[in-house]
């Protein structure tokens, strides 16, 4: 009988496939695991008795902005609460790189960060730096389609020229080259919504010759989402390339319900092209403040503001009547700064939830003053909320959600499963309370029943909180190591 270092007896295996929950030991044989076998078949010079928890491998956030919180708080508390091992930053065609900053960032880059955040001239310095950094998570990164057009066009209200489209799919070859993942867009936002879909295409295409995949914000999550939708989907099509619609709703009380629809539409899609969709498990979204998006109706918190930080927290229409001006006046006042939007129905949350191609990211928000609670509570929430208690989905298939459709998805063929000779990327936790415990007024509290976490085989989260060990790297698309 082979003799490993550590054993974790008696578990109860979700193996991130969606198949049953199995009972099990599991051994870790340096950063992979070594075997598996019957309760009481391995040997360890250390063990540990997990009867009556779960062994999961460790979640996986699809959707962040982590790209600076993984240089400036490689601890990465918010995740690794959570049970989550590794994250996918620069979504929304927002990424810390490839852009040496000459300005103040426009927004939404300001998500996640300011000038001297944005110092890196290359992909490949932006990767060597995370393992400079060495974060407690690991990191799959994606190549922002607004960074790009920030670098290279002079012009942000209009259509990239050929040439400066050129020079973008330059960048980003050199940036899929060193290890990107993919490549990302938010059309929805002003600084990337003057691009048509061809330049959008014309950077897809870059992906797709790299085997790389698209994720798109879409440029209407309101009343045009069914041609938003489309416009995503055609430019996966156009350059063959997987398409991800990141954190999919129907903004806007005119538009709750709808999720029938969309849902629709992509089953349509799916027909003829590979589409996943990511979802939070919440009813507010979060973002940059923008009065356009201040309707008098929904109730909006404000995550940050630049002159006037002491407001971060408060209620838009509390301010607004403290001020004694309307709500879109006192946004305008806050300006630059970010919001929490109660803008979904629950109803369509569960139902985008529920579909079957759906992966959980958080989209959490780690520079905000306020942030929303979701940065730290997503994978509790949806393992304790909508599993046990609303019974949305059964455990296995709320695991899958997290893991190993997650890994499929981004490419990650050695993480999202458990399985001999995978990365020792393991998470376990008490099913019977597990649950998120950040709320909106107290959006930083970590989640109860995470009780073990360990990261490419070092252990970085016990009963007694983070051991301190970041075992997490940098996660190259182009290495064998990933």
């Amino acid at each position: 009988m082979s003799v490993y270092s550590l054993v974790i007896r008696n578990a109860l295996v979700a193996d991130g496939s969606g198949a049953p929950l199995y009972r099990a030991d599991l051994a870790l044989a340096g950063e992979r695991i070594g075997a598996i076998g019957a309760p009481g078949s391995l040997d360890g010079a250390e063990q540990f008795d997990a009867a009556g928890l779960v062994l999961a491998p460790g979640f996986i956030d699809v959707h962040t902005h982590d790209d600076r919180a993984v240089l400036a708080a490689p601890a990465m508390l918010p995740k690794l609460t959570q049970g989550v091992t590794t994250v996918v930053t620069g979504n929304c065609g927002i990424s810390l790189a490839p852009w040496r900053a000459d300005r103040e960032p426009p927004p939404p880059l300001t998500i996640i960060g300011g000038r001297d955040d944005f110092r890196f001239a290359s992909f490949a310095d932006y990767l060597d730096g995370i393992d400079t950094a060495q974060p407690a998570v690991n990191v799959a990164a994606l190549v922002g389609h607004a960074t790009l057009r920030v670098a290279h066009v002079a012009d942000l209200t209009r259509a990239a020229s050929a040439d400066e489209t050129a020079a973008m799919a330059s960048t980003l070859d050199h940036a899929l080259e060193a290890g990107a993942f993919g490549l990302s867009s938010g059309l929805f936002y002003k600084i990337a919504s003057a691009a048509p879909n061809a330049e959008v295409i014309a950077l897809a295409q870059v992906a797709g010759r790299h085997g790389a995949l698209y994720t798109s914000h879409i440029r209407d999550e309101y009343a045009g989402v069914l041609e938003a939708i489309d416009e995503a989907v055609d430019a996966g099509e156009a350059a063959s390339v997987p398409v991800v619609l990141s954190h999919h709703k129907c903004a806007g009380p005119a538009n709750w319900g709808r999720t029938v629809d969309t849902l629709q539409r992509i089953d349509e899609r799916r027909r003829r092209h590979w589409v996943k969709l990511d979802a939070y498990p919440y009813r507010a979204g979060s973002t940059v403040l923008d009065p356009d998006l201040v309707d008098g109706v929904i109730r909006i918190i404000i995550s940050w503001s630049a002159p006037y930080p002491q407001m971060a927290g408060r209620d838009l229409a509390d301010i607004a009547a403290e001020w004694g001006v309307g709500q879109q006046e006192a946004a305008r006042r806050l300006l630059p700064g970010g919001a929490v939007y109660f803008q979904m129905d629950e109803a369509d949350v569960r139902r985008v939830m529920a579909y079957p191609h759906t992966m959980i990211g958080s989209d959490g928000l780690p520079k905000d003053e306020h942030p929303h609670p979701r940065l730290w509570g997503t994978f509790p929430r949806v393992l304790g909320h909508y599993c046990r208690e609303e019974q949305l989905f059964n455990l296995a298939e709320a695991v899958h959600r997290m893991t190993g459709l997650s890994a499929d998805t981004f490419g990650l063929p050695k993480r999202g499963r458990i399985a001999v000779g995978a990365m020792a990327d393991l998470v376990l936790f008490d099913p019977d309370t597990v649950i998120d415990r950040a709320t909106f007024a107290e959006p930083t509290r970590p989640a109860a029943g995470i009780r073990r976490v360990w990261v490419n085989g070092v252990l970085a989260l016990d009963d007694a909180g983070p051991t301190g060990a970041r075992a997490g790297r940098a996660l190259r698309r182009t290495s064998e190591r990933y």
